[in-house]
């Protein structure tokens, strides 16, 4: 398992300037990005037992950064 923090500047290595001007003109997009952050640090916490928690929580927020990823790779592709 790895214990390496998905961060969006390391997902999307050559959208970072696209990001940002959609994080300053899209809320939604803002919001989108803000909840991806929020959950990956929860992950991380979690995976190095910063922050244990059980492997059906563990899924469960991984679900939830693979959907959220998946919509900002969508608005990345509408904005391009």
């Amino acid at each position: 398992m790895s214990h390496t923090p998905h961060e969006l500047n390391e997902e999307f290595p050559d959208q970072q300037a696209t990001i940002h001007k959609l994080k300053e003109a899209d809320a939604h997009f803002a919001k989108l990005t803000d909840s991806y952050h929020d959950i990956n640090r929860a992950i991380h916490r979690a995976e190095s037992d910063v922050a244990p928690t059980d492997d059906l929580h563990m899924s469960q927020m991984r679900k939830e950064r693979m959907q959220l990823k998946d919509q900002i790779a969508a608005a990345l592709r509408d904005a391009g």
